[in-house]
């Protein structure tokens, strides 16, 4: 699979990784041995880069791959994990103490001594701005508590705040066919920096699969039930932020647009590999067939003109309205 440097961590990793939110929470119920035949397909299938966070599954996610990479101590995975989410969402709780018992925790659970990348996991918008929140994080990378430290963002103006500092390896920020803002400013910026570019949730939370329609039920604990106001957390991390409806009429459009021999998910994600500057799109998959279908993407050719501007076209006929102006 093409491998891309991600950023200022000096790493290759592969243009298609792993989510690993959905091995933890919030989205039903996966078993463990499940997760461990997820996690294998995936890196049989190519994929050098697992993403997790600490609160999946209040560490489960972030177990499961420990447990993954001891049993397979040839794989050469680089794995991001995220922290903050442990605590009240207030700036003075992002600290160098509760940096270094986060972290102290997630090299406990990984089963490592010093984490590849930590990203501060979408925290409050003052945190972009203080000089000691990022004087911490070099302090963990002087401790070798982490190599490299980074940003998930909610917002493209806290990616750009982000990018703006010179440690920030990366940025892991919402990006699919139904949320193309960070086309205009983030990813142009990012690649000026040479900083990386994580794209999350790039199926809009499955919409752009094509599979779900207006019978479809989820399950009590999965976030595509409980979040749809962003009543839990962010809105925008549930269907990117599109309503239910809007999003399956449009997912339903977006559908036909995919080239012959690509399904509606490879689609998506083709879109995101190809835009400049991204480095890694990170698809969940809870299942060994999604994972090796996502994986695939890599090996399927580029999206025509034709399909790009359609895309683009649908976008503003049919979702604009509701996410441009919010993220």
């Amino acid at each position: 699979m093409e491998q891309r440097v991600l950023g200022r961590t000096g790493r290759e990793v592969s243009v298609v990784g792993l989510g690993t939110w959905q091995l933890g929470a919030d989205w039903g119920q996966v078993r463990e041995e499940d997760a461990l035949a997820v996690l294998d397909a995936a890196v049989e299938s190519g994929v050098t880069f697992f993403d997790t966070a600490d609160v999946y599954g209040d560490g489960r996610s972030e177990r499961l791959i420990g447990r993954f990479l001891a049993e397979r101590p040839g794989a050469d995975v680089f794995v991001a994990t995220k922290m903050g989410r442990r605590a009240e969402q207030l700036p003075g709780n992002y600290n160098l103490a509760n940096f270094r018992a986060w972290t102290d925790r997630s090299r406990t659970n990984l089963g490592v001594e010093t984490l590849d990348l930590v990203q501060l996991h979408c925290p409050p918008s003052e945190v972009y701005s203080s000089d000691e929140v990022f004087d911490a994080l070099d302090t963990l990378v002087a401790e070798k508590r982490i190599a490299a430290y980074a940003v998930s963002v909610e917002t493209c103006a806290q990616a750009l705040e982000a990018i703006a500092r010179p440690g920030t390896a990366s940025v892991q920020i919402i990006l699919n066919p139904f949320r193309l803002k960070p086309l205009e400013e983030v990813l142009p910026a990012a690649a000026e920096a040479g900083v990386g570019i994580i794209a999350r949730v790039p199926l809009a939370s499955g919409l752009l699969s094509g599979r779900y329609t207006r019978e479809t039920v989820f399950s009590p604990d999965d976030h595509r039930n409980f979040n749809r106001h962003g009543e839990a957390f962010d809105q925008g991390e549930t269907f990117s932020g599109v309503d239910y409806e809007t999003g399956l009429a449009a997912a339903a459009e977006f559908a036909e647009l995919a080239p012959e021999g690509m399904t509606p998910a490879q689609t998506a994600l083709r879109w995101v590999i190809q835009q400049p500057g991204v480095t890694s799109v990170i698809p969940g998959a809870r299942s060994v067939g999604q994972a090796r279908a996502n994986a695939a993407t890599a090996q399927l050719p580029p999206l025509p003109p034709r399909t790009l501007e359609a895309i683009a076209a649908l976008y503003d006929r049919r979702i604009r309205a509701q996410v441009h102006h919010r993220w």
